[in-house]
């Protein structure tokens, strides 16, 4: 399997996990937001943790840019240099001053692309990756329909306001997933940030996702905003070994953009934790040691960490133990499993080990053992004829008296 093969096919997973979901239950508190269309997602558990019109279709700004951003990385070399292209944009537009014909690299152009949101990186992208725009634009929109993104179409490569630009909450975290594959674009989009040093001259630019610069748990991951998309922000955060991804749409400021960010970040963070249902060395039984009066514990070969939303059970049993051990056996040899569950499927399979070595029984242990068991067995006899005993007597006694009984009735 080629590597492009085996990437669109995580993609799919990804992308089947997601659309498979169901929203994970609220508990008392939701978030609150404001935006008209939401969505927030834990990714490891591929639960879809809050989600308001994740699926309708809207004008994306330049958010657009993530799927430049995907082409680009997977038809380009991030060393390759390319010739940039003249770019007269309007006095608002987010741009790093390129000139035509500068030498600039694929990664800085990159850089200049997810941080600063240029407009002029887009083009030159387009233009050279693709062959032209109208180009760079047909792949974007086959890439889209390869990864499933079915309320999605591009129109541009900027995300520049037009008819047939647009995409949706939904799609856009499942683009950011695949994208956050890709340590480059991950590392890019957590830069507060960033000096280009190719081009005509250096450049220092600066990450438009203002979260991103403040707030510490945040690591991505693209601005957007135009006077008909409103403000938007995908965004990205980790903690304490947790990732959510949000996303909202149509804000009507950078201030409301950034508040429902957060209270979507902070609330999924706060919900899930990683569980630790089996850790290294824990005991999980003990069995008993042949030939001897003693207990051999066995213990889990390896800890098992998984993301769950807290108070979330993670069953765990014990398989295959044996009733009894004999040695020798080394430390760490395994006579069982443990197995955990989580929502009704198998997710680990642990080595169940001896905690310590298990040495042969002795001569000694054997014969104490035999000898012990002979004397059970010889006690028990003995039990068993004074019992035949004691009833072969009463039936003689009983006997007896019947015929004493009898003669004294004939007399």
């Amino acid at each position: 399997m080629t590597a492009r093969a085996a990437a669109a096919l995580l993609a799919l997973s990804l992308l089947l996990a997601l659309a498979l979901a169901r929203p994970a239950s609220a508990p008392a508190a939701s978030p609150s937001v404001r935006a008209p269309a939401a969505i927030l997602v834990e990714p490891a558990t591929g639960d879809v943790v809050f989600q308001r019109q994740a699926r309708r279709e809207r004008p994306v700004a330049s958010t657009t840019k993530l799927m430049t951003a995907l082409v680009t990385l997977e038809h380009a070399k991030l060393s390759k240099v390319l010739t940039t292209v003249p770019y007269h944009g309007l006095p608002a537009e987010s741009v790093i001053g390129l000139r035509g014909g500068e030498r600039m690299t694929v990664a800085d152009l990159l850089r200049g692309l997810l941080l600063a949101s240029a407009n002029d990186a887009a083009a030159t992208l387009a233009a050279r990756v693709g062959g032209s725009n109208r180009a760079f634009v047909a792949l974007m929109n086959r890439r889209a329909r390869e990864l499933g993104l079915s309320h999605t179409h591009y129109a541009n490569a900027i995300g520049l306001d037009a008819l047939g630009n647009y995409s949706s909450a939904e799609d856009l975290v499942k683009l950011t997933l695949i994208l956050r594959r890709n340590a480059f674009f991950r590392a890019v989009t957590d830069l507060p940030r960033a000096t280009l040093r190719t081009g005509s001259h250096p450049r220092t630019i600066l990450n438009r996702n203002l979260l991103v610069r403040s707030v510490p748990e945040v690591n991505g991951v693209k601005t957007g905003h135009t006077s008909t998309a409103g403000y938007i922000l995908v965004a990205s955060a980790s903690k304490n070994g947790i990732t959510v991804i949000s996303v909202v749409l149509d804000e009507p400021s950078e201030a409301a953009r950034d508040q429902d960010s957060l209270a979507l970040i902070r609330y999924g963070l706060g919900r899930y934790h990683r569980a630790r249902p089996v850790r290294k060395g824990e005991a999980f039984a003990s069995v008993n040691l042949a030939h001897r009066d003693e207990r051999a514990q066995l213990v889990a070969a390896r800890t098992v960490v998984h993301t769950a939303r807290r108070g979330e059970r993670l069953p765990v049993r014990v398989l295959d133990v044996p009733s009894e051990l004999d040695g020798p056996l080394p430390a760490g040899s395994r006579v069982g499993t443990i197995e955990v569950r989580w929502r009704g499927r198998t997710i680990a399979r642990v080595p169940l080990v001896t905690r310590r070595a298990i040495a042969e029984a002795s001569v000694l242990q054997r014969g104490d053992d035999l000898v012990g068991r002979t004397l059970v067995v010889v006690i028990l006899s003995a039990l068993a004829l004074a019992s035949l005993q004691l009833v072969l007597l009463r039936r003689r006694a009983v006997r007896r008296r019947r015929r004493q009984e009898r003669s004294s009735g004939i007399a």
